[in-house]
C-alpha cells in the first residue's frame, strides 16, 4: 500500500486530535480570561459559519485562520498590523490560549476571534471560497513514520482548506522539519487547483521568511538547535 493510500484510507487523519491539550498550570489571571473573555471571543463549532466576516463587529472584508498558532506572538502581530483584517485563530493547547488572551487584553485587540479546539472543526462549517489566508506555522511534525498520519497537513486537510480558501487566496507553511516540508510539497503539487510560490521561477528562497515577519518562539528553538525553517507559499488557483 502506498503511503498516500495509508494515510487516506485510515480515517485517523480527519477525525482523531493528537498532542497535549494542556502544559504548565496556568496563572490566575490567564485562568480568569479563559473563564471570561474566551467565551466572547470563541467560536462555535456546533453552529454554522454562513459568513465569517459576521464574527467580527467591524465585519471586515478579509479574513484569515491560524492553525495552531502556539505562543500567538505571529496571530498578535498580525492582528496589530491589520486591524481591517478579521483573524480566526484555532489551537487546542489551553497555554498557548491563555497567552493569546492576555495579549488581546493588554493590545486591546478587536480583530481576533478563537478556537479552543482541533481546526478542522472550523474549517468543515465555513462556506467554500469564504477565507483570504491560512497559515500553518511550525506544526508537530511527528517525525516517526508510524506517526506520519497524525501530521495536520495531510491530503484531506489540504482539500478542505482548498474548499474554505477564495480564489487567488494563500496557504502558507512554515516548517524547521525537511521531511515535512517535502511532505506538504508533495501532497500541494499532487492536488489540482494550488500553485507553489516558490516553484518556477524561484521566486525567493526557502529559507526567506515572509515580509515582515515577527519570529515565533518555535523559529528561535529551530536556530538554536541549528535547523533551518523552510517558509513555503502556496496560492488557490481554482
Amino acid at each position: 500500500m502506498s503511503e498516500n493510500a495509508s494515510e487516506e484510507s485510515s480515517g485517523l487523519v480527519a477525525r482523531t486530535l493528537y498532542g497535549r491539550r494542556k502544559g504548565k498550570k496556568l496563572r490566575l489571571h490567564q485562568a480568569e480570561l479563559v473563564s471570561s473573555v474566551l467565551p466572547v471571543l470563541a467560536i462555535d463549532p456546533a453552529n454554522a459559519i454562513d459568513e465569517p466576516a459576521a464574527l467580527f463587529p467591524s465585519r471586515p472584508d478579509l479574513v484569515r485562520i491560524e492553525i495552531g498558532f502556539g505562543g500567538a506572538e505571529h496571530l498578535v502581530h498580525e492582528a496589530v498590523s491589520h486591524p481591517e483584517i478579521g483573524y480566526i485563530g484555532c489551537e487546542p493547547f489551553v497555554n498557548g490560549i491563555a497567552k493569546l488572551l492576555v495579549q488581546i487584553e493588554d493590545r486591546n485587540i478587536a480583530n481576533v476571534r478563537a478556537h479552543h479546539g482541533d481546526a478542522r472543526e472550523i474549517l468543515v462549517k465555513l462556506p467554500a471560497g469564504s477565507i483570504d489566508r491560512i497559515d500553518v506555522l511550525y506544526p508537530d511534525p511527528w517525525p516517526k513514520w508510524r506517526q506520519r498520519k497524525r501530521r495536520f497537513l495531510s491530503s484531506q486537510n489540504i482539500a478542505e482548506i482548498g474548499r474554505v480558501l477564495r480564489v487567488g487566496g494563500v496557504l502558507r507553511f512554515a516548517t524547521d522539519i525537511d521531511d515535512y516540508a517535502g511532505w506538504v510539497l508533495a501532497r500541494l503539487i499532487r492536488q489540482p487547483g494550488w500553485k507553489w510560490e516558490e516553484g518556477q521561477p524561484l521566486a525567493r528562497a526557502w529559507t526567506d521568511a515572509w515580509a515582515n515577519w515577527p519570529g515565533t518562539r518555535y523559529e528561535a528553538k529551530a536556530f538554536r538547535e541549528g535547523r533551518s525553517p523552510v517558509y513555503l507559499t502556496f496560492t488557490k488557483t481554482d
